[in-house]
This record gives structure tokens, sequence and C-alpha cells, in this order.
């Protein structure tokens, strides 16, 4: 046994080395977290200022959006369909249940279920947000959809 207790030490100190979180995994948790906290960021934005408000403010120059009946949305015509949007007397608020991000560290998503509320009805549905840093650090959304479907 004693001329295999140097071989189970190196084993065991080993399998803890791997087990350990690498420099990446810890950035990555950070990062998975600070995507969480910019959608979270929006929605709360979207509650306070109103929709328009936070994806305006959120939304990267090239941003694409893809809604229901109609083509996917790029850039500028973006901006115009969101500058069109009518948010009085409405709540969109969500909220994000999963996020990941590229190993870069420059690209993420999130997904998770959103609420619309209007006077008369509540709208229930999941949306998946795909999110980029921009120069100063900050994560903006590239392309954002979503759909009906869970209830109330």
């Amino acid at each position: 046994m004693r001329r295999y207790f140097p071989a189970l030490w190196i084993l065991l100190f080993g399998a803890a080395a791997c087990n350990a979180p690498t420099v990446h995994e810890t950035d990555s948790k950070a990062a998975r977290e600070a995507v969480l906290k910019a959608d979270t960021d929006f929605s709360d934005l979207s509650r306070k200022k109103g929709f328009r408000y936070a994806f305006l403010a959120y939304a990267d120059s090239t941003a694409v959006l893809l809604r229901a009946n109609n083509p996917p949305m790029k850039g500028q015509v973006a901006f115009r369909y969101i500058e069109s949007m009518n948010d009085t007397g409405v709540t969109l608020t969500w909220e994000p249940g999963f996020a990941s991000v590229a190993a870069s560290g420059e690209l993420a998503y999130t997904y998770g279920i959103y609420t619309f509320t209007s006077k008369d009805t509540t709208t229930r549905g999941t949306y998946l947000t795909v999110w980029k840093k921009d120069a100063a650090g900050n994560w903006r959304f590239v392309l954002d959809t979503g759909n009906e479907g869970l209830g109330k």
C-alpha cells in the first residue's frame, strides 16, 4: 500500500484540480450574471417608462425584431417599428429564465417568460433575446423575438 500512496495523492489532487472552476468558468458565470442583470434591468425600464422607451434604450444599432405577421425588421426599420409602438395604458415585463454567453464574452442570449398587461387582458408568452456587448461594454440586444401561448 505504501508504494501506491504517492500515486493516490497525485490522483486525488488531480481530480480536485479538474473540479475546481477555471478562470474562464468564473468569468463565464460573471458574464451570465451580467447579461441576466441587463435583461432584468431592460424589463424594469419597460415597466417604469414603457416598453417603447426601453426597447429604444437597449437596442443595438443593428437590432433585428422578429414579430408575427412581419418580415424580419433590421436596423432603422426596427427602430421605426419601435417608435411607432403605442405603449399607453399597457405594461410589458419579462423574467429571464436562462442566459448563456459565448466563450468570447461578446455575444449572449437570454430567454424566459413575458407578461403583457392591458386594461382588459393579460397575455403571457415566451421570448428570446440575443445580446452583444457594445464598445463601452454594455449589453445591447441585437435580436428580439417572442410568441404568445402561455395563457393567463
